[in-house]
């Protein structure tokens, strides 16, 4: 039986995995830890979450396993405020899950188990032009092309959907070396770059893509794949980015504390997307993505972190948040 898609007014649109991620409940080895909490992550569905938060209308295209696991993500994405019309379930699959191993310092590990991923599932016949008729962004990442090689030709063929439908292509690396090689990541990320209107790139990223260079040189070369906006994220430096016009330097903010680093790129490119759509320059976006990145990694969890709009505002001094 056909699907009947329910098509919305979005703000921006990602395609990607989602997975069950198991956070440890005492830091250290994974071998040393006995217990876990069930939480839901992956790269797509944390950026969704980060824009829903800040006022966004997201829409989230992926596919779940028919199983409890696959129920709770929908449901969790459901309840954030993303759009899962596009998410279906599918028997035969099972939802993919990863474990955490966090340190002290806040730094982590990953240890997947998503091979035979529901994602597998997607065909084009799950990208409807309708849906993306009336969204400003799609936005896509490096992981979901590299768990399965047909995602490549996935995203390829979402990018030019989108770009008929005139949306901006966002892009993050997000570069997973233990889900494809240094080789596989450098030649997808090549082959869609002329395509991508907004990179987001990590400064370790622009490293393997281009070799060690000075961060403006990473800039001009991104730019030289017409790249039209540029960003490279230096995590506790804060960020460079360039629109083309001039480059910018945004300092970073200070964490309350550093307990848990994952889910801060992505919340990083949320708060960037968003600060755009709601009318802030290039500079301003940079500033305020900086303190979405901030905010998160002071809070455990791929995406317990990400604030809502008005605790940006707060960081930023915008606005004065009452606590008592």
């Amino acid at each position: 039986m056909m699907e009947k898609w329910v098509f919305v007014i979005l703000d921006v649109i990602t395609l990607g995995d989602a997975l069950i991620s198991m956070y440890p409940m005492k830091e250290g080895a994974l071998r040393f830890c006995p217990q876990f909490e069930r939480k839901a992550g992956g790269a797509e569905l944390n950026f969704a979450i980060g824009c829903a938060r800040l006022g966004l209308k997201p829409g989230w295209i992926s596919k779940l396993g028919n199983d409890d696991f696959g129920r709770y993500i929908f449901s969790f994405a459901r309840g954030e405020g993303v759009d899962v019309t596009h998410v279906g379930f599918v028997n035969n699959y099972s939802t993919s899950v990863y474990f955490r191993e966090v340190l002290t310092d806040g730094a982590s590990k990953s240890f997947y188990y998503r091979e035979n991923s529901p994602t597998e599932a997607l065909s084009e016949a799950n990208f409807e032009s309708a849906y993306f008729k009336e969204a400003k962004v799609f936005h896509v990442t490096g992981v979901f092309p590299s768990i399965h090689r047909r995602n490549q030709e996935l995203v390829q063929h979402a990018i030019q959907l989108a770009k008929n439908n005139g949306l901006l292509i966002s892009f993050d690396p997000n570069i997973r070396l233990k889900m494809w090689t240094m080789e596989e990541a450098k030649s997808f990320t090549e082959s869609i770059l002329p395509d991508v209107d907004i990179l987001l790139a990590g400064e370790e990223e622009a490293e393997m893509l281009l070799g060690k260079m000075p961060v403006y040189d990473y800039i001009a070369k991104f730019h030289q794949y017409g790249v039209k906006q540029v960003v490279i994220k230096r995590s506790a430096e804060g960020a460079v980015g360039s629109d083309q016009q001039t480059i910018f330097d945004a300092a970073p903010f200070k964490p309350r504390a550093v307990v848990d680093t994952v889910g801060a790129g992505d919340g990083f490119d949320a708060g960037f997307i968003s600060a755009l759509l709601k009318g802030r320059s290039f500079e301003q976006a940079l500033r305020f993505a900086n303190a979405v990145g901030s905010m998160v990694v002071s809070v455990k969890g791929d995406n317990e972190g990400l604030p809502y709009y008005e605790e940006v505002q707060a960081v930023l001094g915008e606005l004065e948040l009452v606590d008592r």
